[in-house]
């Protein structure tokens, strides 16, 4: 079944029923739109991969280790 046809079928589906009912299918589709997983797929970014020198990588690494996950009293 074509992304149209289903469309054009729930559509048909929906205006059978009342409408608070449509209104669940709605919440329904919006929670179904929210869990969907967020960001670029790693496939389309294995293109970087061996982009940055390991040498930066390593020091991008020692900085995080060194300085994330610390809290500044002084900060605010």
């Amino acid at each position: 079944m074509t992304h149209s046809a289903m469309t054009q079928q729930i559509i048909q589906q929906l205006d059978q029923l009342p409408v608070e009912l449509q209104r669940k299918v709605f919440e329904f589709a919006q929670a179904l739109t929210l869990s969907l997983p967020k960001g670029t797929p790693g496939k389309d970014l294995a293109r970087f991969s061996g982009v940055i020198e390991r040498e930066d990588i390593e020091a991008m690494t020692q900085a995080i280790e060194a300085n994330c996950e610390q809290v500044d009293t002084h900060e605010w």
